[in-house]
């Protein structure tokens, strides 16, 4: 009898024991998961957008890009960029004066002049966002060109509703013309537009090679040509 009291007793210990053991272990598991895990209310803005984007594994950041690098290099901010994000969009005199500089130097002109393409194709690109997208489904373009996505952030002809981001180009070409300063002026605006506006939230279309020269064309037409429905 004394010995299996004594057995149970010793069984009894050991498997406390154990349970004290495993719950320390389990303690310091957690106690590490909590340490490794970030504390998003003591990062910067900037902080927490380079964790998620970098460290968090959100994104395939080896994945190709339609334009021969990775998600990783598409992802990773230009000196243009990281000025305007650290200034909100809002930079000094001098870095103004320096993207501005920066912005006319990336301008190509197209051979022969700026002259207008065909505003019915123009119309489908200012339609269109097709282009550069990556993840589940690339988009394929060998298989269809490369929209301008202008209706997002623009309204231009009034058969279609657009954003409101961007100034209206509604009979923009009525207003303005189509000579040779305005055809220029648009050109840049659509190749680079901080070769005028330091910091805009529009994309560096031509200077970035997300629309070729025709497809500018093409646009500039449905903008400015008086036979485009943006002019009626």
């Amino acid at each position: 009898m004394m010995l299996i009291k004594k057995t149970t007793l010793a069984a009894g210990a050991a498997a406390l024991a154990a349970l004290l053991i495993v719950g320390c272990a389990a303690t310091d598991t957690a106690d590490t998961a909590t340490a490794a895990k970030p504390d998003y209310t003591k990062m910067s803005s900037a902080e927490l957008a380079e964790y998620l984007i970098f460290e968090a594994g959100g994104f395939r950041l080896d994945q190709p890009t339609q334009e021969g690098t990775t998600v990783r290099e598409r992802q990773t901010q230009d000196n243009l960029q990281k000025i305007c994000s650290e200034t909100r969009n809002q930079p000094s005199p001098e870095q103004a004066g320096q993207i501005i500089a920066d912005a006319r130097a990336s301008i190509v002109y197209p051979e022969g002049g700026i002259q207008l393409g065909d505003w019915r194709k123009g119309r489908e690109l200012a339609w269109s966002g097709f282009g550069f997208r990556v993840g589940h489904n690339n988009d394929d373009h060998s298989n269809r060109e490369v929209g301008g996505n202008c209706y997002n952030c623009h309204q231009m002809a009034t058969d279609r509703v657009g954003g409101n981001l961007g100034p209206s180009l509604t009979g923009y070409g009525k207003s303005r013309g189509n000579n040779d300063a305005t055809r220029r002026f648009v050109y840049e605006i659509i190749y680079n537009a901080h070769a005028y506006f330091p910091c805009t939230n529009m994309p560096r279309m031509g200077a970035n090679g997300l629309l070729s020269q025709q497809a500018i064309a093409d646009i500039m037409a449905y903008v400015l040509d008086p036979a485009s429905p943006v002019n009626k």
